[in-house]
């Protein structure tokens, strides 16, 4: 007995109502995205073009002039700026199979070639996109007659001064590699002190969340400047003759280190309960659990965040500058204010990116291969 569908009919022949499933719908082979996407393309080419030109016009302005490499320059880029056409033109080309196919019967073929037509038109959308931003970028840099240009790209001044600021960018370095280094341990220290057990805990773990929650709400260059200029002046023995370096590696530690304690934490406390009893229930005591057991499973688990982590106190070794140490950005602020210029400032800014890409792109692979490992781990 067939199944009625309420408002729908079981009589095959009746209209009213009835619930029709059609199989094999022909695939809508209109032209619009393809061409709304090679005209997209085609004004960014021309605007490409037109912004060459201006290149070339404000070069020859100049004392300098338009020289042979620059015009191959400007020739290359411009054969460049023609190649978003090709995914236009192959959206364009597969539409017209898929049109081809259709008329043929082949409702298949039609299906993958508007299928490949889309795709064609949706990447030549994303190159026209990022070409377009970079034609921006390019008016920015010349706008007002190269303004921007000269102020934070002057070649002369960033060669020059070059040797001065990557001599002081090595006090950055110094700082945050002996600052990682201390604050990997005394993060851990924080994180358990956090998760101490029992009443006889319960002092220490109020202790350690209160620095966690004062240094995690303090910015660090108020902590750097109570410290740097704070304890010089309290006349303490030894404290008061460390350097610049030491005090600003001592308040680059405590305001970290409340944030590596937390990833540390989260790390501890995402092993399962079930990993603490069974080695509990082996006689081990406490810290043995956390030593041998819990630690190096939860470490395995924050190195991603915990590099995130050090890339941020990486580039905070440039507030350094707060206590007068002379560190490469302090000295590509003394160049600055000698020439009037903001190029060697620019000279810092490269350098910071050269050494953070790197360990960016060495956190997405960690990433990665944790999510395969899950995923292997789960099927």
């Amino acid at each position: 007995m067939p199944i009625k569908i309420p408002g729908t009919s079981t009589n095959e022949n009746s209209s009213a109502g009835e619930r029709r499933f059609r199989a094999g719908t022909p695939p809508n082979t209109s032209k619009f995205m393809t061409y709304m996407a090679l005209l997209a393309c085609a004004a960014v080419v021309l605007v490409s073009w037109l912004t060459l030109l201006d290149v070339r016009a404000v070069l020859s302005a100049t004392p300098q002039g338009v020289g042979t490499v620059a015009n191959a320059l400007l020739a290359a880029s411009a054969v460049v700026a023609i190649l978003i056409l090709y995914p236009a033109v192959q959206g364009l080309r597969t539409t017209h199979q898929a049109r081809r196919a259709l008329a043929a019967g082949d409702l298949i073929a039609a299906r993958v070639a508007m299928a490949e037509s889309r795709t064609w038109s949706w990447t030549t959308l994303g190159y026209s996109t990022a070409q377009a931003l970079v034609v921006l970028a390019i008016l920015f840099l010349i706008a007002n007659n190269l303004a921007v240009s000269r102020t934070f790209f002057m070649l002369p001044l960033i060669i020059s001064s070059f040797s001065l600021v990557l001599k002081a960018f090595w006090i950055n370095v110094y700082i945050f590699m002996v600052a990682e280094a201390i604050i990997l341990v005394w993060g851990l220290v924080v994180a358990v002190a956090q998760l101490a057990p029992g009443a006889a805990g319960k002092p220490i773990r109020l202790i350690a969340k209160a620095y966690v929650d004062v240094f995690r709400g303090l910015p660090a260059i108020i902590t750097i400047y109570l410290i740097g200029f704070g304890i010089p002046l309290t006349g303490l023995p030894i404290l008061k003759d460390l350097s610049q370096q030491a005090f600003v590696i001592l308040a680059l530690t405590l305001s970290s280190g409340a944030y590596v304690a937390e990833i540390y934490r989260a790390g501890i406390m995402g092993i399962h309960w079930s990993q603490t009893s069974a080695a509990r229930s082996l006689g081990l005591s406490y810290m043995q659990t956390l030593r041998f057991v819990v630690i190096p499973q939860g470490v395995r688990q924050i190195i991603p965040p915990l590099l995130n982590s050090f890339i941020g106190l990486q580039k905070d070794t440039a507030l350094v500058n707060v206590v007068g140490a002379v560190d490469a950005f302090n000295q590509a602020m003394i160049i600055a204010s000698n020439h009037y210029n903001l190029s060697a400032v620019t000279t810092v800014a490269i350098l910071f990116v050269i050494i953070t890409i790197p360990q960016a792109r060495f956190v997405e692979r960690l990433v990665q291969q944790d999510r395969r490992r899950l995923r292997g781990a789960e099927a």
